[in-house]
């Protein structure tokens, strides 16, 4: 059985990478190396001692591998951020290869799909928003690019009870 420290950090760890990374990307259009690296070695660290059995824990780091493949190709296309890559990497870690990987990057593809449509119509009418007198950050207004990680942050949110080792730590805080 795992320790409260080890529970509560397995419950804690990967929605504050998501809500860091996600402020980041908002306010700076970058999501810094150490969010995602902090999200996936804790993973590791922490799955053996939350119960999480090595099959499991493999396949958590075939999923990373996949996730990653797909994503570096994205990259390389120049159709996704590296910072949004690699998070989305550590996140599927967590995630595992499984349904409740599925779930994850169907959300996050839905999401962010709502995020650059809501973004697209702000930047045709940031004129009209800046002369109400709405502070928005430039990653709304006049970036050239989608700030991806607030949607990967928020379908990590909604589906992150989900996630095996997740779902471990909360039953064993009870």
């Amino acid at each position: 059985m795992a320790s409260v420290v080890i529970t509560y950090a397995v419950l804690l760890i990967l929605p504050a990478g998501l809500a860091l990374a996600a402020i980041s990307d908002l306010t700076r259009m970058t999501i810094p190396n150490a969010i995602p690296a902090v999200v996936l070695l804790s993973f590791f660290a922490l799955a053996p001692f939350v119960g999480l059995g090595w099959p499991d824990i493999g396949m958590s780091l075939v999923a990373g591998l996949a996730v990653f493949a797909v994503c570096f190709s994205l990259f390389a296309a120049n159709v996704m951020g590296g910072g949004d890559a690699k998070l989305l990497t550590a996140a599927a870690c967590w995630f595992g290869f499984n349904q409740s990987l599925l779930m994850f990057l169907v959300a996050t593809a839905f999401l962010g799909g709502v995020l650059t449509i809501a973004i697209l119509v702000i930047r045709a009418h940031s004129n009209t928003v800046l002369a109400m007198g709405v502070a928005l950050p430039k990653s709304l207004t006049t970036a050239n690019k989608i700030p991806y990680g607030i949607g990967i942050a928020v379908a990590g949110f909604m589906t992150y009870e989900h996630a095996p080792i997740v779902a471990l730590a909360m039953r064993a805080a009870g």
